[in-house]
């Protein structure tokens, strides 16, 4: 029973994070390609600093690139960020007006910046959800001024609650103008234009996420004459992370797996116990013409019966646990087929193979012997 409980939990525990990892990828974009500054060194170790990725590369992507839709730069530092006497420390992000569509953001209220205002190098930010909450509470922040590394900025907008990928929170940031960055908060330190942390770049669909991979990279390698970035597709991260979540599952798997061979055990001992307390009966079944075959055959259906029972009770104990661990944590109940039958099968094949020890001693029992006990 525990073991079936546990196995079908915590089977359905890895599931669980599988789809919550597949669904947070899903949610910002089956389409999207990330391009990172990396500098290898002739033993292969990379680096990546300095950054090689300029806001000129972005836009020679966006307008060389035919299977690119759209690209948003992005330079990133953390600051402090003030209100009154509110001060946190969060991720201010630079980037352009197709930041929205690529990331498959929305804005809850207010607006995003336009493209005058990237080009005026304007103080205007807008506020991730959880910024927002945490200096503003309740109070609506549109048109207030807040400072970020002592400058003021004025909130234009707050974004949708995105929520975690992979440890980052999406909602812990603010959003200014990558102009606006590069010349009020980071400066410019590269004589090829603003720098930039990494760029999304959205293909036009699906099916061209590898021609706009192809495409980027052979225009970034004849405008840097050197191989200095990587290319990430979303499909690649999301293949990793169900590689990982697979290995997971198989892990929490295996050790539930020993709680079913520890239950194992446990049968062939109650069924040692069982044989010496029936020698009596064994003894007179033998008498009255039962063979060594009929009583083997009895004391293995009853071990798999035992472990049977245990198993249909462990098996609706563990589908309890999982809905129960979705109503605590984010993950979503995950109830596998394959589980439910694997585990039925393995407690009934424990019931077998740790029931023949026992039902090979009783019916080994000399029926004399075995009477004379009476």
């Amino acid at each position: 029973m525990v073991g079936n409980a546990s196995f079908i939990t915590l089977v359905g525990v890895g599931q669980g994070v599988q789809q919550l990892a597949t669904e947070q990828f899903k949610s910002l974009g089956t389409d999207v390609l990330f391009i990172v500054p990396e500098i290898s060194d002739p033993w292969g170790t990379t680096y990546q600093k300095p950054k090689t990725l300029v806001f000129e590369d972005a836009k020679a992507i966006a307008t060389q690139v035919p299977a690119v839709k759209a690209v948003a730069p992005e330079t990133q530092s953390m600051e402090i960020v003030t209100y009154g006497n509110k001060v946190i420390e969060t991720r201010v992000i630079g980037t352009t007006q197709q930041y929205l569509y690529v990331r498959s953001f929305d804005v809850k209220i207010g607006r995003f910046f336009e493209e005058l205002e990237l080009n005026k190098s304007d103080q205007v930010v807008v506020l991730g959800s959880d910024v927002a909450k945490k200096i503003f509470k309740n109070q609506s922040p549109i048109n207030k001024y807040i400072r970020i590394k002592n400058q003021d900025f004025l909130v234009i907008g707050v974004l949708q609650p995105k929520g975690t990928v992979m440890g980052t929170n999406l909602d812990d940031s603010v959003i200014i103008p990558i102009t606006t960055m590069a010349n009020r908060i980071g400066g410019k330190t590269s004589l090829y234009g603003i720098e930039l942390s990494f760029m999304s770049v959205s293909a036009k669909d699906e099916k061209k996420v590898n021609a706009a991979q192809f495409q980027i990279q052979n225009l970034l390698r004849q405008r840097h004459q050197a191989y200095d970035f990587s290319i990430q597709t979303q499909q690649d991260l999301l293949k990793t992370a169900n590689q990982i979540t697979n290995a997971l599952t198989l892990l929490l798997g295996a050790i539930a797996g020993i709680s079913l061979l520890v239950g194992g055990i446990g049968i062939m001992n109650i069924m040692l116990v069982s044989v010496n307390e029936r020698i009596s009966e064994i003894g007179l079944r033998k008498a009255l013409g039962a063979t060594s075959k009929d009583i083997l055959i009895q004391f293995l259906i009853e071990a798999i019966i035992l472990s049977f029972i245990g198993g249909i009770i462990g098996l609706f104990s563990g589908i309890g646990g999982s809905f129960l661990i979705a109503w605590f944590t984010p993950l979503k109940a995950s109830i596998s087929p394959i589980a439910i039958i694997l585990s039925l099968g393995i407690s009934g094949s424990i019931g077998l193979f740790f029931g023949v020890t026992p039902a090979r001693q009783a019916a080994q029992l000399d029926p004399i012997i075995a009477l004379r006990t009476v």
